[in-house]
């Protein structure tokens, strides 16, 4: 430190400790000699903590030579200690610049290529058509378009309809979506009736084809014809595909029971503790307490070594539960229950719940009234209808 040039480093603040007989005087010299002194405490009478500039370390050093004063450096900050490390440190300081040069060297390039494809198109022919491009690992970023090698691969392959290219660090990401031929629909125009898939009772009735057999407010049951497969007259009758909606007043009825007794387990506050060590599977207690506990809770705490059985005492006790309460929280089950069922369509009419007592426990059914479309086509059989 004191073949240091001190003066090239104006900004680091150091901390030391001044131990003297008389520590004011020694303060005083320092001001008199125009050296800043900041942050002055005392410890004892004797001992002072005190900051300092860097710069003015070397004169410090003979006032404390003067005067027989020890300085013990307790604190050092600033950036002129980070640049005395670094100084000191030139080679590792050196190799990791050269690093950070090479590894932004190294992210310029595309090290990678990802293609991502559906079904019918293979990633190798992505990669050979990127190839005859001069796209390949190795090449550098700045000579990749991804706008222009999306345009080249749709342009190059009529099976694919989008693509995608994005560079991602070192990698190129291909995203590729093939073109697909829509669906063939099937036109049914076989001859068929409209019958019930539930029972219901009809609300409102519409068709395209065929002839109503019923009207609103009949009642019917599963399997029975709504709509006949059939047009015109009497005389000049004719086979058709039917086709109608018949909107039904239906229910669903879900019924559950809940008991009108809760047991309650309470812990009395009477507990044993068996202490053992487990060998070959075998139990050796240490401390072993009789159980004289009808009922009880038992905890074992699993140790390494000691091992611990732990027996709490508990009382049962009958509670009754509010009816209002546990056949709500039961409803909304049944509910929930019945909802699932349901198709989206459905509209719900009504909501009926009814609770009995039977022997211990309540009993709760749940109907729900819906309108939903009961139509359901059952298809003609020709031969059958000949005959």
């Amino acid at each position: 430190m004191r073949n240091f040039n001190f003066n090239k480093y104006k900004k680091g603040i150091m901390t030391i400790e001044i131990q003297s007989i008389t520590p004011e005087k020694f303060i005083n010299l320092l001001w008199k000699n125009n050296i800043c002194v900041k942050n002055i405490k005392r410890k004892n009478i004797t001992t002072l903590c005190i900051d300092i500039n860097l710069k003015n370390y070397h004169k410090i050093n003979v006032i404390a030579k003067r005067t027989n004063t020890k300085i013990k450096i307790i604190d050092r900050r600033g950036v002129s200690f980070f640049m005395i490390k670094i100084k000191k440190r030139k080679t590792l300081v050196g190799g990791a610049i050269i690093f950070a040069i090479i590894i932004y060297c190294l992210s310029t390039f595309i090290w990678d290529i990802e293609i991502i494809t559906e079904q019918n198109i293979t990633p190798y022919e992505i990669r050979n058509q990127l190839k005859s491009f001069g796209i390949t690992c190795g090449v550098n970023k700045s000579k990749i378009d991804v706008y222009d090698i999306e345009d080249e691969i749709v342009k190059h392959n009529k099976d694919i309809m989008w693509a995608r290219a994005r560079i991602e660090g070192g990698k190129l990401k291909i995203n590729i979506v093939e073109r697909h031929q829509p669906p063939q629909i099937v036109i049914d125009d076989s001859y068929c009736d409209i019958v019930a898939k539930r029972d219901g009772e009809v609300v409102r009735v519409y068709t395209t084809e065929g002839t109503a057999i019923v009207k609103k407010g009949d009642i019917v049951k599963k399997g029975d014809l709504l709509v006949k497969g059939e047009q015109g007259k009497e005389e000049s009758s004719y086979k058709v595909h039917s086709d109608a909606n018949v909107i039904a007043r239906t229910f669903y009825e879900e019924i559950g029971e809940v008991s009108t007794k809760k047991v309650k387990r309470e812990r009395t506050g009477n507990k044993l503790v068996n202490v053992y060590c487990e060998v070959l599977g075998k139990k050796i207690y240490v401390k072993k307490s009789e159980n004289n506990f009808k009922i009880y809770d038992k905890i074992v705490i699993d140790k390494p070594l000691i091992k611990q059985e732990i027996y709490y005492e508990v009382k049962e006790r009958i509670d009754t539960p509010n009816k209002e309460q546990i056949t709500q929280k039961i409803t909304k089950e049944l509910f929930s229950k019945i909802i699932v069922k349901l198709d989206k369509s459905v509209k719900i009419i009504d909501k009926i719940v009814d609770v009995k007592t039977k022997e211990e426990n309540y009993q709760v059914r749940v109907v729900l009234i819906v309108e939903e479309d009961i139509a359901q086509p059952k298809k003609i059989e020709i031969d059958d209808e000949l005959t």
